[in-house]
């Protein structure tokens, strides 16, 4: 190695050699994302669904509860799914063979006997939810996922402070002045004839 410390030819050989082998390295063991998206094989029996996956669910209805498992009030359009397999926060349309009840909803609860594909659909009226029943139901992935817990007010939340702020201070309009009003000239009958 001493013999590197005097030629400047070797110190440009010896770091090109070096560059190309890690460039032949790096490149061997590194794979871009678009590569790995498309070669990759989607199981959905040993991974989650992929957004745009169609999956067959049971689906049944509920009417209980008043705070979902991420802290929303219970309202139409809440669905709640296994979260291994549809994470809180993940938008899916559901079709049924019942047309009124297809829709997109969003996945905000789970529960404790919602296991695989087994997909719960809240209604505000449990009538609805016991005529609903149990039935087979074709799910579309439009969105896999999302924490509300992770989200932060940031800047959106500071546009929409304010917002709030400016409107709540907001001058009222000022109201035009009329004119004065100036009666007409009073003037005389004619003369009768």
């Amino acid at each position: 190695m001493l013999f590197l410390a005097h030629s400047y030819r070797w110190k440009i050989l010896v770091t090109l050699v070096a560059m190309a082998a890690f460039v032949v390295l790096y490149q061997a063991s590194i794979h871009d994302s678009r590569s790995a998206r498309e070669t990759a094989v989607h199981d959905p029996t040993t991974s989650g669904p992929m957004a745009g996956s169609r999956l067959q669910f049971v689906a049944t209805g509920y009417c209980t509860g008043k705070t979902t498992a991420s802290g929303v009030n219970v309202h139409t359009g809440i669905a709640a799914a296994d979260p291994a397999l549809l994470p809180v926060g993940s938008v899916i349309s559901v079709a049924t063979p019942d047309a009124q009840y297809n829709g997109v909803y969003t996945i905000m609860d789970t529960g404790p006997e919602i296991r695989g594909r087994d997909l719960d659909l809240y209604f505000p009226n449990c009538e609805d939810a016991t005529n609903f029943g149990r039935k087979d139901a074709l799910v579309t992935v439009v969105r896999l996922g999302w924490n509300p817990k992770a989200s932060t007010p940031g800047l959106i939340g500071r546009l929409f402070r304010r917002r709030e702020f400016d409107q709540a201070n907001k001058p009222p309009p000022a109201t035009p002045q009329a004119p004065p009003v100036t009666s007409p000239p009073v003037t005389a009958p004619p003369p009768a004839e």
